[in-house]
């Protein structure tokens, strides 16, 4: 009963090593009739969502950006099995603690799992030692996680998280993203991964400034996972019918904030109404010509 280890994945790995993500990978593998490693992870970072065996689920675009005072990161709700649409209002964007969150694209069910070892190290690691880790400790914990998971990758079964924080000591949000090894690269001032990452971050190339306010950056990553739905068919757009809008989460210095299915909604409606006066969204305007 000794924890040892302030690292709950280091406790895990010792006393059951086959619960960790990953483990099962093999037999995964080959059900989902998985053959090639290097063609199946190359590319993986920018596009997981198209990498494993196309029988399992995978979750695919998630954006963030940065504002002053904070950082943004939405996700879409659509996984996809194939050609089919495996879950509608599927959640990819999660509180890994106060300060920061963490988005998945890729095979959903091993990115699950890796969320939730997540933030149970985080925990375990806060309880144990009695205050939290930084938020590039944290970015360096979950790489360790990504490099764990890299024997499935090999096989297919690829999964890319996007990590976003607010950092006390600097007091500005940050981004990280990683590649299939585990690679950790800072990111600014935005970033999307994922199959319709190509997409929004084109998007948002056009559409973000340095000073956008908190609700024009949850705008403008609407619009972007709007465009990347609007050309890549395992992306979601807002289903207004079924009242099912992206999931966004906002930190700030006073914490992680996710916002409500009504207020998500209300940017969501926006988007939309804009949309069907002018399909192509908003243009960024041009210099004058001299």
């Amino acid at each position: 009963m000794d924890a040892g280890t302030s690292s709950f994945a280091d406790l895990v790995a010792a006393c059951a090593p086959e619960t960790l993500p990953g483990a099962g990978a093999a037999a995964a593998a080959q059900l989902a009739g998985v053959a090639g490693a290097a063609g199946a992870a190359q590319g993986a970072a920018g596009t997981a969502g198209e990498s494993a065996g196309p029988y399992l689920p995978h979750g695919t675009t998630i954006v963030a950006a940065r504002f002053d005072g904070g950082v943004v990161m939405a996700g879409d709700r659509r996984s996809t099995a194939g050609n089919m649409i495996a879950q509608r209002d599927i959640e990819k964007v999660f509180r890994s603690d106060d300060f920061s969150c963490v988005g998945i694209a890729g095979v959903a069910g091993i990115g699950l799992e890796l969320v939730r070892l997540f933030q149970l190290e985080l925990e375990h690691y806060e309880k144990l030692e009695g205050r939290t880790l930084s938020l590039e400790g944290k970015a360096n914990r979950l790489s360790a996680f990504v490099r764990g998971n890299m024997g499935a990758a090999l096989q297919g079964l690829v999964v890319v998280p996007l990590f976003a924080g607010y950092d006390e000591d600097a007091g500005r949000g940050r981004i990280f993203s990683y590649d299939v090894a585990g690679g950790r690269y800072e990111e600014r001032p935005y970033h999307s991964i994922g199959s319709g990452s190509i997409f929004a971050k084109g998007s948002l190339k056009k559409l973000y400034t340095e000073s956008l306010s908190d609700r024009e950056v949850v705008l403008a990553c609407m619009q972007a996972l709007y465009d990347a739905a609007d050309d890549d068919s395992a992306t979601g757009g807002p289903d207004l019918a079924r009242q099912i809008y992206p999931v966004v989460a906002m930190i700030t210095a006073d914490g992680f904030r996710r916002l409500s299915d009504a207020e998500s909604g209300e940017y969501a409606r926006a988007v939309v109404e804009e949309r069907t006066r002018e399909p192509s969204g908003p243009v960024a305007p041009l210099p004058p010509v001299p």
